[in-house]
């Protein structure tokens, strides 16, 4: 066995991802604080800001996900600080996959799943750098065919969302400064 089949292969979710759901989280949130002291809402602004921050961690743990692939299986891990009761991961030995299935989603798209011989089902993370190895990864150690397994949200989608996304951030700029102005 040489070094290169002995070192584990870890997958990270895409910083594209990252950025563009964090920063989407961003641009939906940021200017709540602001109109809440504008309007006299009910919901003190001090506290819509700990709560955007609370979000905020969340969501980071969230899309902290990590897929690792060794000699024994795949699993998905998250870091320590994330708690187990928000994510929860898994791991799957490759002696115990069946089979790798298509599902279709409530939009129409296609994930799949691991199906172990239990027949208990386990989402292939799609979101990751690198898919395309480790799909190759698994067919390696699974022998299982997955020439037709393509992620479910093509880069140019995220690329087009953090567009939009930067111009709501610029709306809500806008949107700030003028709270800000009626303000004082």
């Amino acid at each position: 066995m040489n070094s290169e089949q002995s070192q584990p292969a870890i997958f990270r979710i895409s910083p594209l991802i990252r950025l563009t759901l964090l920063s989407l989280y961003i641009a939906l949130t940021i200017p709540l604080p602001f109109l809440s002291q504008l309007t006299g809402a009910p919901v003190p602004p001090a506290l819509l800001w700990v709560a955007l921050g609370f979000g905020g961690i969340v969501l980071s743990g969230a899309l902290s996900e990590r897929v690792i692939l060794d000699e024994q299986g795949i699993q998905v891990t998250y870091p320590a600080w994330v708690p187990k009761i928000f994510r929860k991961g898994w791991s799957l030995p490759w002696a115990d996959v069946q089979a790798l299935k298509p599902r279709t989603t409530g939009q129409g798209g296609l994930v799949y799943y691991f199906l172990s011989k239990s027949g208990q089902g386990y989402l292939l993370p799609a979101r990751v750098v690198g898919f395309a190895k480790l799909v190759q990864l698994v067919e390696a150690k699974t022998g299982i065919d997955t020439k037709d397994v393509r992620p479910l949200a093509q880069p140019w989608m995220y690329l087009i969302l953090l567009g939009f996304t930067l111009l709501l951030l610029l709306v809500d700029i806008w949107t700030i400064w003028t709270a800000q102005t009626q303000i004082h």
